[in-house]
């Protein structure tokens, strides 16, 4: 999850767990203050009815020890006073308020009732008032609804507003993610240009990685004069020597011995100049010295290829079948991948089993090029898969010149041309390589 969305959803999360208690506050305090109000005006009515006991109709009711009930006509209201059995000249002038549900005139409600017990002429009378609070539960479910309303639009509001205000605010954070980190793939052409903000860790972070590519940059410029003193200082001695040794064998009169011994000096030093030369290239094709100027057709490379090993093909009895189907071209260095087909064509000879089968075939879906090269060898298990590409990683071959570098060198060069390889492979049953070029370099 991108940092903008985590940051959104805080945000939202936070003012909706605000709003929730904002609206339960709410929701309780318009149920206390509307009782209270209630109260109030419960307690008005008392007072009015006490001072009214004198009137000719109330009066009349007290006198001859009958109940009085009145009420308005929608029955929202009443008052009732009863005549209590046992006159008791203690009586307090406490009030009491209940929520209760009566019946009035075939109407059955609930109300807010204060219930007041008082002396009148030596006798003591229940006085009850009661108000309906149905208007009040209508209240409460018209402010519950309103605010699960005002919610689900403060969370929609609060959700666009904080995505807008993320994506703004670390706009300049993706920029140096996107140009200073994603698209380089050269330190030596590396954007130095600062990416302008007004946050200072953004420009902390944009300082840091623009440093740390000046000293990766310069570390690359040393190991490019590395890569080239080793050309020379190891390659031309190397060169001497052989030349050297072929001399002797060519003028001396030596003992057989001492032949055997000069050709076996020779092999080695042969063995070591192919190990630094696959080292360089690796090198270099990883440094981005080589140019990608090339118009590279891949049938035709392979066609040159298969012409080149035919004979150590022949010598293993292998069948080689070419089933390419597209004339596919590339925008590419084509020596480097004349290396990278030879090395995986030449594997695939090296592994397999006498009177095996190699079978290259290519595929092209929604504009992807794809080239497989399959042998019926002795494949490899999971692990060795996993470590196939590592350098000097051999596996078992009868093949003496195998320095396990062939896949090091194809790693190298599918990364230099932007190639994703694939390898499915059983053990006993043979090796499937899959080479997925990236469109962006096709010119067919």
């Amino acid at each position: 999850m991108k940092l903008q969305v985590k940051l959104a959803l805080y945000n939202t999360l936070t003012k909706v767990a605000i709003i929730l208690f904002t609206g339960l506050l709410i929701l309780l305090s318009i149920e206390k203050i509307s009782y209270n109000h209630i109260e109030v005006r419960l307690e008005d009515d008392k007072e009015e009815t006490l001072k009214s006991l004198s009137s000719g109709e109330i009066n009349s009711f007290l006198n001859s020890q009958k109940v009085y009930t009145d009420y308005n006509i929608l029955k929202e209201e009443f008052i009732t006073i009863t005549p209590e059995a046992k006159y008791n000249p203690k009586t307090t002038n406490a009030i009491k308020f209940t929520t209760e549900t009566r019946r009035v005139d075939r109407n059955i409600q609930t109300y807010r009732i204060l219930s007041h017990r008082f002396n009148f002429k030596g006798h003591t009378y229940l006085l009850e008032i009661g108000e309906a609070i149905e208007s009040v539960e209508e209240l409460k479910s018209i402010i519950k609804k309103f605010t699960l309303l005002v919610l689900f639009i403060a969370l929609v509001l609060t959700l666009i507003s904080d995505l807008i205000f993320t994506k703004f605010l670390l706009a300049p954070f993706y920029k140096i993610i996107d140009r200073k980190l994603i698209k380089v793939n050269d330190p030596m052409n590396f954007d130095y240009e600062k990416i302008k903000t007004t946050t200072q860790d953004f420009e902390l972070l944009d300082d840091s990685i623009s440093s740390l590519m000046k000293k990766i940059s310069n570390l690359f410029i040393l190991e490019k004069q590395f890569i080239a003193n080793v050309s020379h200082e190891l390659l031309t001695p190397i060169s001497i020597i052989s030349s050297r040794l072929e001399n002797i064998l060519l003028h001396e009169d030596l003992s057989e011995g001492s032949e055997n011994k000069m050709h076996a000096s020779l092999k080695t030093l042969n063995r070591l100049k192919s190990i630094i030369n696959s080292l360089l290239l690796i090198s270099k094709v990883e440094n981005n010295q080589f140019d990608k100027v090339d118009v590279v057709m891949i049938a035709g490379v392979i066609k040159e290829i298969h012409e080149e090993l035919e004979d150590r093909m022949d010598e293993k009895h292998l069948t080689f079948t070419n089933h390419i189907k597209y004339i596919y071209s590339i925008q590419g260095n084509r020596p480097l991948m004349h290396t990278l087909l030879f090395n995986v064509i030449n594997n695939s000879i090296k592994y397999n089993n006498p009177k095996g089968t190699i079978t290259i075939s290519d595929e092209l879906t929604e504009d992807i090029y794809s080239i497989i090269i399959a042998d019926t060898g002795a494949g490899m298990d999971q692990k060795q898969i996993e470590n196939a590409f590592n350098r000097f990683e051999k596996f078992d071959t009868d093949e003496k010149e195998s320095y396990g570098l062939g896949l090091a060198i194809v790693k190298s060069i599918t990364a230099f041309h932007n190639i994703k390889v694939q390898i499915n492979s059983v053990k006993g049953k043979g090796t499937r390589v899959k080479l997925i070029f990236d469109h962006h370099n096709q010119l067919h």
